[in-house]
Formats: structure tokens, C-alpha cells, sequence
């Protein structure tokens, strides 16, 4: 899902290459350096410069041309995590015609995501709850991306089937804070748990959109609750 930019040449100083280092590198080729680091327990925050340095091929000083420090380059392994999930989990609500499929879409390639080798969704979920502040404002900075998102896709449904739609904005917040939640506790579990999981995860969202759906008609969440 990585989406390849153009090279950033780093200039060749007497002294700054040697035997098996680069002596051109680019933004990219230190990400993907930094991604084959990373696993399911090992967190982007406990990376250091150097071992960063050495898988991509070259030399620590040689880093700061693409980035100001190890923070700059979690940011941007969270941002790219953040728009390869977008990509994905968008592809798979407009592959969907009808208000429930699109939910089964959307959140099988969410849990599907926590099965994959790229481990992007792992940085996501990881970052946002064990790293510093810069990281978990980036985090949370993506999730506002997915809320907006899929708030638009709400209203969209909404208006194709004629349903009511009770405070899009609070719903789309409701299932993505859930749907992520959830996420960060599915990620150490047995891969053999996660349909049954995937299966919960559907109910659950479907409970919210039919909730907001009946607030929609109410006018109140008060009057709704009466009716209980």
C-alpha cells in the first residue's frame, strides 16, 4: 500500500558511505527500513536512529537529510499507515450497494488489516496508545480523517435509502472510536479468534447505525430512551 514518491538524493560527503551503505537515499527507502523493524511487539517509539540507519544501508548522519529525528519519521510511518487504511477501507464501502453490506465490507477489511504483513494498521493502533503525545496527536489526527470520511458515506446511505440520520458527525465518531478500540485489543489474539470477533464487531456497529437511525426519528435521544 505504500505509495512510492520520488528519490531525494543525499549529497555524497568524503567519508559518509562505506562498505555496504548507500550512497543515495530517500524519504521512502528509510521508511521502509523502519517498517521491516517494526512487529507486533515492537512499537515505532522504541526504534533508535542507528538501527534505522542500518537496515536502510547507510550512515546515521545521513538520516537527517530526509528527517529532523526519530519523531519526524514515526509521524510519517503513522500518516502513511493512516492513508494506506483509508484507501483500503474506503475501496470497500464503495464496493458495497446497501447500508448493511457496506458495514460487513468495511469492517472485514479493518480485522483482514490486522492479519496483514505490512503491519500499518499495527503502527496505527500501537502509537496511539504507547507513544509520545506527537504520536498520539498524529493518531488522533487520522482517526478525525476516518470520521469525516465515513460521516460523508453516512449521509450518503442515508439519503440513497431514505433513512434518518441523527447527528452524522457523533455517529461516524461512535463507530470509528469503537471500531479502533476494538482493533487494539484484537491485535495480540489468535488469529482463529478474530471471525468471531470480525462478527461482533459487524453487530455492533449495525446497533449504532440503527440507533442513530431511530434518534433520527425521535428528534431526541431522551424521547428514544423513554421508549426502552
Amino acid at each position: 500500500m505504500l505509495q512510492a514518491s520520488l528519490p531525494i538524493p543525499v549529497l555524497d560527503l568524503p567519508g559518509a558511505t562505506g562498505p555496504g551503505r548507500k550512497a543515495q537515499i530517500s524519504r521512502d527507502d528509510i521508511i521502509q527500513a523502519a517498517l521491516k523493524l517494526v512487529g507486533p511487539h515492537r512499537s515505532v517509539s522504541s526504534l533508535s536512529l542507528r538501527e534505522v540507519a542500518r537496515e536502510a544501508g547507510i550512515a546515521p548522519n545521513s538520516f537527517y537529510r530526509q528527517f529532523r529525528d526519530m519523531d519526524e519519521l514515526a509521524v510519517a510511518l503513522i500518516n502513511l499507515a493512516g492513508q494506506s487504511l483509508r484507501q483500503i477501507i474506503g475501496e470497500a464501502r464503495r464496493r458495497s450497494h446497501n447500508g448493511s453490506s457496506v458495514v460487513r465490507s468495511a469492517v472485514q477489511a479493518f480485522m483482514d488489516q490486522l492479519r496483514s504483513d505490512d503491519l500499518l494498521l499495527h503502527i496505527l493502533l500501537r502509537e496511539g496508545t504507547v507513544g509520545s503525545d506527537a504520536f498520539k496527536r498524529a493518531v488522533d489526527q487520522q482517526l478525525d480523517f476516518f470520521e469525516e470520511e465515513l460521516r460523508q458515506d453516512l449521509i450518503r446511505i442515508a439519503e440513497a435509502h431514505g433513512t434518518g440520520l441523527f447527528e452524522p458527525a457523533l455517529t461516524a465518531k461512535a463507530i470509528t472510536r469503537l471500531v479502533f478500540a476494538i482493533g487494539a485489543t484484537a491485535m495480540d489474539m489468535p488469529h482463529e479468534k478474530l471471525p468471531e470477533l470480525t462478527e461482533q464487531l459487524v453487530v455492533m456497529v449495525r446497533m449504532i447505525v440503527t440507533g442513530t437511525q431511530t434518534l433520527a426519528i425521535s428528534g431526541s435521544p431522551d424521547l428514544a430512551l423513554d421508549r426502552v
